[in-house]
């Protein structure tokens, strides 16, 4: 009977995951097709003004008990750097270079928890579910408005200092010191007031905007040609994440069951939408769209790669796809009490 029930929760897992965000990216293909739409502004907006909001928010109404919680952000942290140096040590044995090595690092190592992760653990793990949830999201933020931003503008600026001075301009990193300010001072705007509610408004509108993007540029993409090129990318992110996820729960020893279950099973999701935002905004390929010079082949002559944003939206967009039966799978073992 609990199998039973497990397998039936599987279309109600789709209907209220899956398909909502594959649809809201199926809308900016379609605008694509009708329209020609330049991402870069949109990214902006994105980046500079909304995403900030969504943290800011996120963090001071974060609910996750202080015994789970550094063992829960060092199985995080450990999980995105294994990823990122298993899908580095690929990009570079395969002959590649520049940012898109970067922007494979991010799609491999950085599942989405954000609005396919939230609803997902939320609807198998109940609170706990959501709270770690939200604190993945929060970690990764951190991650990828630091280390990301830095990596990809030395890859297009060449220069440390430059590198330094883009992440010094992230309003994410200000947002994040802002809200933790306001938490350990007791300042946080009431949930409810015009204030928190204004920074949900705008927050919340960066999860669609995402997707939105993710469309117009799947649409804008020479998509075979860009499908052969990161099927190493997909592979990691679909057969390896959930294994080193696995072992990263077992090494750090999380505690909480119903935390670990939701660790692996939004490790196991499909690659977050920000890495691309940040690789057509700092990738050093922006002013070359067909990517070339990006990367190089093994052997001179060899076709070159698609541009870091063609790549890194060419992994979302198959790993959304790919990563509905292995999530179910892991629900499922989640259900009958194997994982966690």
């Amino acid at each position: 009977m609990q199998v039973l029930d497990a397998l039936g929760s599987i279309p109600s897992v789709f209907l209220s995951s899956v398909a909502p965000p594959l649809a809201i990216a199926l809308a900016g293909y379609l605008l694509g097709r009708v329209r020609e739409v330049d991402t870069e502004p949109l990214s902006t907006v994105t980046v500079y003004v909304l995403l900030p909001a969504l943290v800011f928010e996120t963090l001071v109404t974060l609910e996750v008990g202080v015994g789970t919680v550094t063992a829960a952000v060092g199985a995080m942290v450990g999980f995105t750097a294994v990823m990122g140096a298993l899908s580095w040590a690929v990009s570079r044995a395969r002959g590649r270079e520049g940012t898109v090595v970067v922007g494979a690092a991010m799609a491999a190592a950085f599942p989405n928890t954000g609005n396919f992760g939230i609803p997902v653990a939320t609807f198998a793990f109940g609170a706990a579910g959501r709270s770690t949830a939200v604190l993945f999201v929060l970690v990764q933020n951190l991650l990828l408005y630091t280390v990301g931003v830095y990596l990809l503008s030395r890859g297009g600026e060449g220069s440390d200092r430059a590198a330094l001075g883009r992440v010094a301009r992230q309003p994410v990193v200000y947002a994040l010191v802002a809200a933790g300010a306001a938490v350990a001072l007791g300042v946080v705007p009431p949930e409810g007031g015009t204030a928190m509610d204004t920074l949900r408004l705008v927050g919340d509108a960066s999860i669609p905007v995402f997707l939105v993007v993710l469309g117009l540029q799947v649409e804008a993409m020479d998509l075979a040609a860009t499908v052969r090129e990161t099927l190493p990318t997909v592979g990691l992110k679909l057969l390896v994440a959930p294994v080193v996820a696995v072992g990263v729960a077992l090494l750090v020893d999380i505690g909480d069951p119903a935390v670990t279950a939701a660790f692996v099973v939004l490790a196991a999701g499909p690659s977050a939408v920000i890495p691309l935002v940040l690789s057509i905004e700092f990738g050093d390929d922006a002013s070359d769209p067909s990517g070339e010079g990006t990367a190089t082949g093994p052997t001179e002559g060899a076709p070159a790669t698609v541009s870091t944003a063609d790549y890194v939206g060419t992994v979302v967009f198959l790993t959304i796809l790919g990563s509905l039966p292995v999530v179910t799978g892991l629900v499922l073992l989640a259900e009958l009490g194997i994982l966690g």
